[in-house]
């Protein structure tokens, strides 16, 4: 396993990236469509990061989307970054652009007040952009270990045969890659309870699993001083109707994602830095955007379980794969094959969809 390689991209602060795209960070809400048009100009290499937040957040809140922007763009996946401002929001542009920096990576700043308006700004940012996209396709790939690579892995639609099939099939590979050096990585706190002490008992030390045992406890004790039972969200209806009747049972295949020998050596916040070996949990809620928004942020691939919801979040970053149960692929699944690298049957026959990223 030791001799497995990729081509990749070797970035300043020595990270690797599997793409090398030029990232167009909108600020705050109000600049998104801007961003968003600018790195539709420049076709593939452009990767925009719109998103709801940047302005009257507050305190850990404010913070977190403070990091987690910060965090995309020293992406090793990430070239070159465009950060897209309003003008009088509470994200610091100057802020991103200093963690691009940091990483090795050009960066450039555009405000659209300043500049004179939506449409100024987006001429701007194109000319950047181009001129950015020019600079990297000059690029070459170079041969890197599969030790650098860092494999996400999630859970969407489960059903009674998630933990038998796609779930366990994620679980080889992230052994596998493990055993070449490689990182797994699983989230979704609230589809871990029930099964936390498996995760625990396979730690390296007991300090992460401490720190597991303690987001467990901590995300059911804010539902109870909520009021709320999280067994109303944890089975979801859809997983009700696929055979699931509980959270433990949900949880016990779910965990199956993170391996069935990899040891867990880290526990890490939403969207944080990765940087042990071997398997790390991080706190991310168990809804879909949100979890992976945090997981992306750390992901040079990203596998998707989805065995029968065709549900499926855009990734701008991370190339990405999907294991359903399914023998064969249903209709709706090649009408979102466009934006998945590849897809597999864990039973059945096996198929695999265009490859785009």
């Amino acid at each position: 396993m030791s001799a497995l390689t990729f081509s990749g991209y070797r970035r300043p602060d020595g990270r690797v990236g599997a793409r090398n795209h030029v990232l167009v960070v909108p600020t705050v809400i109000c600049a998104s469509v801007v961003a968003e048009r600018i790195a539709n100009a420049i076709g593939p290499t452009g990767a925009a990061l719109p998103h709801l937040a940047g302005c009257g957040q507050l305190g850990p809140d404010r913070r977190l989307t403070h990091e987690t922007l910060a965090a995309y763009c020293g992406h090793p996946n990430v070239g070159a970054v465009i950060v897209v401002a309003l003008g009088c929001e509470q994200v610091i542009a100057q802020h991103l652009a200093e963690a691009a920096r940091a990483a090795g990576k050009p960066a450039e700043i555009i405000a659209i007040q300043s500049e004179g308006g939506t449409v100024r700004t987006t001429a701007r940012g194109v000319e950047i952009a181009t001129s950015f996209a020019s600079a990297l396709d000059a690029e070459s790939r170079v041969t890197c270990e599969a030790s650098s690579l860092i494999l996400c892995v999630k859970c969407g639609g489960s059903d009674y045969t998630s933990g038998l099939a796609a779930n366990p099939a994620l679980g080889r590979v992230a052994d596998r890659l493990v055993d070449a050096g490689g990182t797994a990585v699983l989230g979704e706190i609230a589809e871990i309870m029930g099964a936390e002490h498996l995760l625990a008992a396979r730690a390296a030390s007991p300090e992460p699993a401490a720190q597991l045992l303690r987001i467990i406890k901590r995300v059911e004790g804010e539902a109870i001083a909520l009021g709320l039972d999280i067994r109303g969200t944890q089975p979801s209806p859809g997983n009700i109707r696929g055979g699931l009747t509980t959270i433990e049972e949900k949880s016990l295949g779910a965990t199956h994602k993170g391996g069935e020998r990899t040891p867990l050596t880290d526990v890490v916040p939403y969207a944080g830095r990765i940087t042990k070996r071997g398997l790390t949990v991080m706190d991310t809620p168990g809804l879909d955007v949100e979890s992976v928004t945090g997981m992306w942020e750390a992901a040079l691939k990203l596998s998707c379980s989805r065995p029968v919801s065709e549900r499926r979040p855009g990734i701008p970053l991370p190339p990405s794969s999907r294991s359903p149960e399914m023998p064969k692929p249903p209709t709706p699944w090649r009408t979102i094959s466009t934006t998945t690298s590849a897809g597999y049957s864990t039973a059945g026959r096996r198929w695999i969809a265009p490859r785009i990223g």
